[in-house]
């Protein structure tokens, strides 16, 4: 169960700031500036509606993440290894450190998986 601070509202500021953060950042913003530049906006509400169902199970998403990730090239143990990093520093913005537990077991949860795609 989520604890009270994980809500839409705050589930949305976390994916906006993530990914404010990822295209910021030196490592990550290629490989996904790559799938994405000109289409952030169609992104995003998928974004909200995962991340929402995933910690809240609510929502309408609908979607297979494991296969819309592996059409992605030249991505390496680092980067996941990045992204995590910068997910957690995020989740504990955002939710504390103790409520970005739940967050963060589901990232590494996500992270492990995609990796042993790759």
């Amino acid at each position: 169960m989520a604890p009270d601070s994980i809500t839409e509202v705050s589930i949305r500021q976390l994916v906006d700031t993530f990914y404010a953060r990822v295209r910021a950042d030196a490592m990550l913003s290629p490989v996904f500036e790559e799938k994405l530049a000109g289409k952030w906006d169609m992104h995003m509400p998928r974004m909200y509606a995962f991340w929402t169902k995933v910690l809240l199970g609510t929502g309408e998403f609908q979607g297979n993440v494991f296969s819309k990730h592996m059409i992605l090239t030249g991505i390496e143990q680092r980067h996941f290894v990045h992204w995590l990093r910068l997910f957690k520093m995020t989740a504990i913005d955002i939710f504390g450190v103790e409520d970005a537990a739940v967050p963060l077991l589901v990232a590494e949860r996500i992270a492990a998986s995609l990796q042993l795609g790759y």
